[in-house]
């Protein structure tokens, strides 16, 4: 997220401070704040900036006559065979326009539009702009065989794409990983359950990169800065979850927005221990209602989180102020920039005027332009239109429910269940009796042309009432996995998005994914075909119950393992029968006594031909598949047969 073209116009080049993935400003480096002098010198900064931003605020100096709106679009660069393809600099490159940058991995890029005012025509102004940019975008793309896909999780990411070599190759990202990597002490581990579940170990920040977002900025006046935050936050679980549109990953069906708990594990700097200790962490849907003013909310996250970057600055607010500047309050926006709430308070300056607003960091990308832009404006009038009541909202809605909400939404999106107001409501009734028409008065209130206002609401309309993104992916990919393996049917349902994005309809118009009878064509390494669903032994188990089960479930190869998870032999169907005919209940064999430790093993990335020659060669009919010595699945003649050219 490049902020500078957004709504933060700062004059001075600034990169990102709003993006976890970024943290350089200028030429310098910001520093993990472990340097006592750097740390004490930095915080003095801070403190200052929030002085200078309570001065501003009482002195009425904060822009509050004009409205804006900017977002920021991340994409995704795949192949023509459906993978991730990693020449985001190289396209980066050719694009050659201040309005596109790099991301954290090679496979993405992000584009950031240009701020308008809240008014007339602004989402047309907005739609046609990312129309152009994207357009430029896929031109520079499509001449080295690279296509562009919206989307909030790209399904076909696997974990080859994770390792660090597709990691964009820049100091700002390197330092990320280190400091993060550093704070805590160990990698990174995710645990994310849903209809299935992932549970993973990674060494990098890189599982972040499988998130890509379209990330919407409203300014706001600041005298009702803390009361729109607030009401920001009460609607976040029913509009996340009628624009959910990110339910795989790695090829588990896990949260309708896996993106949620993705994000939060993925950069999560707390320490676990035997201690029962709360902490919390630096990516946060909140714990409280805001109070007071936008000071107060700054004042809220230092107390709460730690310093963790630091650099040296030459500037003092209160002396800028003093000499009639306007301050960039630098500490504060670096702060600010290592927490990671949903809905972010950002202070930024634009022609010389500073503002507040609040960027809406929870909506994922895709899953066509025009779903985005009506997501953006049910959002924005949704803001616009706050209705009378809801001044002090504390008093209306407990804010355990209106985070439960934002969970739940994020779980298990449209189908959800909203706690509003003290009763139960779907998303579906709350969204369609209740919040379309507070949308629909917020865009009036604001002048937003009636024609465009209708289109884009009737959407969100049509959406809960059919599918959201997230069902469409859900049920098509089931539908697929029926009759076809899981690479198979991601590669398919990836396919199958990209031609209906092309078309332009909304999500609620998409048809059922056709199978893609050929998607195997687009395999060419182990990983891409292997079985990780597996039945593995112990050596020390009893042969009769392993030969039994193999037996029953018609399972002709079956990986034995010690207690580490590393592979010591293999069972095979002519062992089963070979104990079968041998033994008649007179012995208790181990199935370390029946086995093989003769076994030949195969990496993720080791190429099918490669396989295929092994298993010819050797006259046998698997391979398992180790990463780091753990076994993480195997590969059978069955499996790559269709390959076999002979």
């Amino acid at each position: 997220m490049t902020v500078l073209s957004l709504v933060i116009f700062i004059q001075v080049r600034f990169i990102n401070l709003y993006d976890p993935k970024m943290f350089i400003m200028g030429d310098h480096l910001a520093k993990s704040a472990t340097e006592r002098a750097l740390r004490t010198h930095f915080i003095q900064h801070l403190l200052n900036d929030v002085k200078a931003l309570e001065l501003m605020l009482e002195k009425g100096m904060i822009e509050s006559d004009i409205r804006r709106i900017g977002a920021e679009q991340e994409f995704c660069l795949i192949s023509k065979n459906w993978r991730p393809e990693k020449n985001a600099e190289e396209i980066l490159q050719a694009i050659n326009d201040p309005h596109f940058t790099t991301e954290l991995a090679r496979f993405n890029m992000e584009v950031n539009l240009d701020p308008v005012e809240l008014n007339g025509d602004c989402f047309s102004i907005i739609e046609n702009q990312l129309n152009k940019l994207l357009t430029m975008a896929k031109l520079e793309a499509d001449r080295r065989d690279t296509l562009i896909l919206l989307t909030g999780i790209l399904p076909t990411i696997s974990k080859a794409e994770l390792a660090f070599e597709y990691m964009t190759p820049q100091p700002r990202y390197w330092a990320l990983n280190e400091m993060v990597k550093g704070i805590r002490g160990t990698d990174f581990h995710l645990h994310i359950k849903g209809v299935d579940e992932l549970s993973i170990t990674h060494d990098s920040v890189l599982m972040e990169a499988c998130n890509t977002s379209f990330q919407l900025h409203l300014q706001l006046d600041p005298d009702d800065f803390v009361e729109s935050y607030n009401w920001a936050q009460a609607i976040s679980g029913p509009v996340l979850g009628v624009c959910a549109n990110s339910p795989l990953l790695l090829g588990r069906e896990l949260w309708n927005e896996t993106r949620i708990a993705l994000f939060q594990q993925s950069i999560d700097t707390r320490i676990s221990s035997y201690a029962l200790k709360d902490q919390l962490p630096r990516v946060s849907f909140g714990e409280s209602w805001e109070t007071g003013n936008a000071a107060d909310v700054f004042k809220n996250d230092i107390f709460q989180h730690k310093v963790l970057l630091a650099r040296q600055l030459e500037t003092d607010s209160l002396q800028i102020l003093e000499e009639g500047g306007i301050p960039k309050l630098e500490a504060l926006n670096i702060h600010n920039g290592t927490i990671y709430r949903w809905n972010r308070p950002c202070y930024g300056i634009s022609k010389g005027k500073p503002h507040l607003r609040i960027e809406n960091r929870y909506l994922p990308a895709g899953p066509t332009i025009i779903d985005q832009m009506a997501n953006f404006a049910f959002w924005v009038g949704l803001m616009m239109g706050k209705p009378k009541g809801y001044e002090n909202i504390s008093s209306e809605m407990d804010f355990r429910d209106v985070k439960s909400n934002f969970i739940k939404a994020a779980r298990t999106g449209k189908e959800s269940v909203m706690r509003w107001r003290d009763r139960k409501i779907s998303v579906r009734d709350l969204v369609t009796r209740e919040l379309l028409p507070i949308a629909k008065h917020g865009l009036d209130k604001v002048k937003i042309d009636p024609e465009t206002s209708n289109k884009l609401l009737s959407i969100i309309h049509e959406r809960a009432a059919g599918n959201t993104g997230a069902q469409w992916s859900i049920a098509n990919y089931r539908k697929l996995r029926k009759n076809m393996r899981q690479d198979d049917a991601l590669l398919a349902l990836t396919k199958t998005m990209y031609q209906f994005q092309q078309t332009g309809k909304p999500v609620h118009e998409w048809k059922e994914a056709p199978e893609h009878p050929n998607t195997h064509e687009f395999a060419s390494t182990v990983g891409h075909v292997m079985t990780t669903r597996l039945f593995t032994v112990f050596e020390d188990d009893l042969a009769e119950m392993a030969t039994q089960l193999m037996e029953w479930k018609n399972i002709h190869h079956v990986p034995v393992e010690n207690k580490a998870g590393e592979i010591t032999g293999l069972l095979t169907w002519t062992h089963m029968e070979r104990f079968k005919e041998t033994n008649h209940g007179e012995e208790m064999l181990s199935v370390g006594d029946i086995m093989t430790k003769d076994v030949i093993l195969a990496d993720q990335d080791m190429p099918i031909t490669e396989a295929i020659q092994i298993m010819k060669q050797h006259e046998i009919g698997c391979l398992p598949v180790v990463h780091n010595s753990q076994l993480i699945g195997i590969v059978t003649i069955k499996d790559i047969g269709q390959y076999d050219q002979g």
